[in-house]
């Protein structure tokens, strides 16, 4: 089978000037070294294509593959996620993870969610700033503290120490700055004192199964309280990972993080991101059906390998998921041409 290899390498958008937080997202050229490495020793055949507009080229030149093994991120826009997807579907070629309407739907926040809440899933209470004119017009909090971040970006990005509010003003200052700088909503909610954990989940609909979950410390010298864009982007050095153990908290986990999984339709592979909340009780907060698959520095890969699944099988997995979907499209291209 032809594996083309979709990604945006960081490398590159540096060169073009982007900063390293705005890049944060993208991946090294080792990760893309190992997913390539991973599909090859799987008796692939990877061609490595890179970001949507080589992808572009390559299709206008008429190359196709079997499946396409999709990890690019996007530069531009809330749906920056779902462009890829949408340009294969347009082309009727399968591709590994979610669609472009999940992609777009779970990188917005507030709209993940509206659904998950609508879903019966516990997650904190929360609302929306769009412009400075919404703070004199936000409901009335009864419950302090507050946690403040972009609606539509990743990584930790736009969170620090700061992002926990304790009154009205700290709350207006964060966020007049945050949507000075990031030019996006911001999601205010109920901030979840206790412990934080993510759970990694494979497959699709009633196939999907949660392989592990793992709670996260940060270390003395970490950003307190928060799993910030500095902690998550020196993770090595600031936080340790420990894979769960207590059966009550893996079934309350599996559990929450399932149904959220099931609820948005995703597909493949995921991360599931919890925290419990000051009666002791998990909450969604948030989920990346894009997760990252750098070995030694993304959670999924970290979570599998401490639960008994080495990397090939993890890329193994998630091909094999996606390879469902190459039937459904060979036979309605065969139909309709």
């Amino acid at each position: 089978m032809r594996i083309g290899l979709v990604y945006d390498l960081r490398k590159d958008y540096l060169e073009m000037g982007f900063s390293e937080e705005e890049t944060a997202e993208f991946d090294s050229e080792n990760t893309i070294e190992e997913v390539s490495s991973a599909l090859e020793t799987l008796g692939y055949q990877v061609m490595l294509v890179g970001n949507i507009l080589n992808l572009n080229s390559c299709l206008a030149l008429g190359e196709r593959w079997d499946l396409v093994f999709n990890i690019a991120e996007g530069i531009f826009g809330r749906s920056r996620e779902a462009q890829v997807p949408a340009l294969l579907e347009a082309f009727g070629i399968p591709y590994t993870f979610s669609d472009p309407l999940t992609l777009a739907i779970c990188l917005d926040k507030a709209i993940t969610k509206r659904i998950v809440r609508d879903s019966g899933i516990p997650t904190p209470w929360f609302f929306q700033v769009t412009s400075p004119e919404d703070l004199e017009r936000i409901p009335r909090i009864n419950s302090w503290p507050i946690f403040l971040k972009p609606v539509s970006e990743g990584t930790g990005k736009g969170i620090d120490a700061c992002s926990i509010v304790n009154n009205q003003e700290e709350l207006n200052q964060r966020c007049i700055h945050l949507l000075e700088r990031f030019r996006q909503p911001i999601l205010a909610e109920t901030y979840l004192p206790g412990r934080e954990f993510t759970v990694g989940i494979l497959g699709t609909g009633s196939e999907a199964r949660a392989i592990g979950a793992m709670e996260v410390h940060l270390l003395e010298s970490a950003e307190p309280r928060v799993y910030s864009y500095i902690n998550k982007e020196q993770c090595e050095l600031l936080v340790h990972y420990e894979l769960v153990r207590d059966s009550k908290i893996i079934n309350e986990a599996f559990d929450v993080a399932l149904k959220a999984y099931v609820a948005l339709e995703c597909r493949d592979a995921g991360r599931v991101d919890l925290r419990t909340n000051a009666q002791g009780k998990l909450e969604f907060i948030e989920i990346n059906p894009l997760a990252g698959l750098n070995p030694t520095h993304s959670d999924l890969p970290m979570l599998c390998e401490k639960a008994g699944m080495p990397y090939l099988s993890l890329i193994g997995s998630i091909v094999e998921s996606a390879s469902k979907r190459i039937v459904k499209h060979r036979l309605f291209f065969q139909t309709k041409h």
